[in-house]
């Protein structure tokens, strides 16, 4: 295993890391900033793209623009450097946390507790309505698919917990949650989280310092140490999906945070990963 840091951006919460395999780029937020940052490894540079109050994740759509998950309910589709239109498909006062599109081009995103409220697990379908599938959730984070598309996985963090669904690629609806792993003495807590060709689930661990791979049973197999305390996410890129990309958190705060803390990270670890769904959702 190799680790590099492929950015010193100093991200105070970089999250949200998808390949665009039409670009051969990689994008990720600063969801605090506000700022869609992208990485293109042929050229190793990296840029500032967008800016924005908050952006909490994001897809990439079927036609090549990305959807913007950002505060107050609201979407925005983002093409060549420009945010086109902005709907407000979910109702709330707090922002999207983490994004994932499903097999169908809906859209699995989930909204942050309030002072009065938990947080709510949303699917934003193609007809562009959006329906509550978990309410009263402790922190929504990191989600994936099953290599046969037939289980949902979705992470709440402060519940340590990595939940198991059954998922209709019919409908797109889930059912029968199941704790996948319970990560109660495991360092730090589960954050964003991606699946590998070989259906073995990589977890991100928020003041873990590190990022773990699961088996399809829910047993630890390897964990990745990262100079980073606050590790937020993961996901393959690279031409052929060989490579892991770790974001992380803390760059506001190095001494305490870490060294490296709020870097972009690469990781070899001798897997490949699976091309994400695009979104297709209207706005």
């Amino acid at each position: 295993m190799s680790l590099e840091r492929v950015t010193n951006h100093e991200c105070e919460l970089g999250e949200g890391p998808v390949w665009h395999p039409g670009e051969e780029r990689l994008y990720w937020v600063d969801i605090t900033a506000g700022e869609l940052l992208r990485y293109d490894p042929a050229a190793d540079a990296s840029e500032c793209v967008h800016e924005a109050d908050v952006i909490g994740g994001v897809t990439v759509q079927r036609d090549g623009s990305l959807l913007l998950f950002m505060d107050g309910g609201r979407v925005g589709r983002w093409r060549d450097g420009d945010l086109e239109t902005v709907g407000t498909p979910v109702e709330s006062d707090t922002r999207f946390n983490d994004v994932i599109a499903d097999p169908l081009g809906g859209v699995f995103c989930g909204t942050m507790p309030s002072s009065d409220r938990g947080g709510t697990l949303y699917r934003l379908d193609t007809d562009g309505n959006a329906t509550a599938i978990e309410d009263d959730v402790a922190i929504p984070n990191g989600m994936g698919f099953t290599r046969e598309r037939d289980r949902f996985y979705f992470t709440e963090t402060e519940a340590r917990t990595i939940y198991r669904y059954a998922y209709d690629g019919g409908t797109g609806a889930v059912s029968d949650r199941r704790p996948f792993v319970r990560s109660s003495d495991a360092p730090g807590v589960p954050d964003g989280l991606t699946v590998d060709a070989e259906d073995c689930v990589w977890s991100a661990r928020w003041d873990g310092g590190c990022v773990v791979r699961y088996d399809p049973d829910g047993a630890e197999l390897e964990r990745y140490d990262v100079p980073a305390e606050k590790v937020t996410s993961v996901a393959f890129g690279g031409p052929d999906l060989d490579e892991l990309y770790v974001t992380s958190a803390g760059g506001d705060d190095r001494p305490a945070q870490g060294e490296w803390a709020g870097a972009l990270f690469r990781l070899d670890v001798g897997v490949s990963g699976r091309e994400e769904f695009r979104s297709d959702v209207p706005l």
